[in-house]
C-alpha cells in the first residue's frame, strides 16, 4: 500500500506568454497569484507512520518562493515562455533532489485553471 500527500502554497508573480496567439491576451503582461501543490508519495516510515514531515515539503519549497514570489517570470533562467505546464516543470526540477518521493506538482493561476505535472 501506498499513500500520497500534498502541501499547498502561494506565490505573487507576473509574466507574459511570448509564444501564444497574436491578439491572445497571455502575451500582455499580466500577474497571478499562484498556487502550487507539491504531491510526495511513498510508503509509511516506522515509527512515525508518515509518508514525510509536512515540514520537510515546506523546507524544500522555501528557496523556491523566495525565487518566484513578487518576480517578472519571463526574466528567469529556464522561464521565458512561463506557461503554467512549463512552470510546473521547473519547479519540478528544482524540487526533485531535495524532496524524495515528488510524485508531482499541481500550478493553479486561477482559481478555475490548473495544470498537473507528473512526469513519471
Amino acid at each position: 500500500m501506498s499513500w500520497e500527500i500534498s502541501r499547498s502554497f502561494r506565490f505573487e508573480a507576473a509574466h507574459l506568454l511570448p509564444h501564444a496567439p497574436e491578439g491572445h491576451k497571455c502575451r500582455r503582461l499580466h500577474g497571478h497569484s499562484f498556487g502550487v501543490t507539491v504531491f510526495v508519495a511513498g510508503m509509511l516510515a516506522e515509527p512515525e507512520g508518515w509518508v514525510c514531515d509536512f515540514a520537510e515539503i515546506s523546507e524544500a519549497w522555501r528557496p523556491l518562493h523566495d525565487e518566484l514570489d513578487h518576480r517578472y517570470l519571463n526574466e528567469m533562467a529556464g522561464l521565458d515562455n512561463p506557461t503554467s505546464e512549463l512552470l510546473a516543470a521547473w519547479i519540478w526540477d528544482r524540487l526533485s533532489g531535495a524532496l524524495p518521493g515528488l510524485s508531482a506538482v499541481e500550478i493553479a493561476e486561477t482559481c478555475t485553471s490548473r495544470c498537473l505535472y507528473r512526469p513519471r
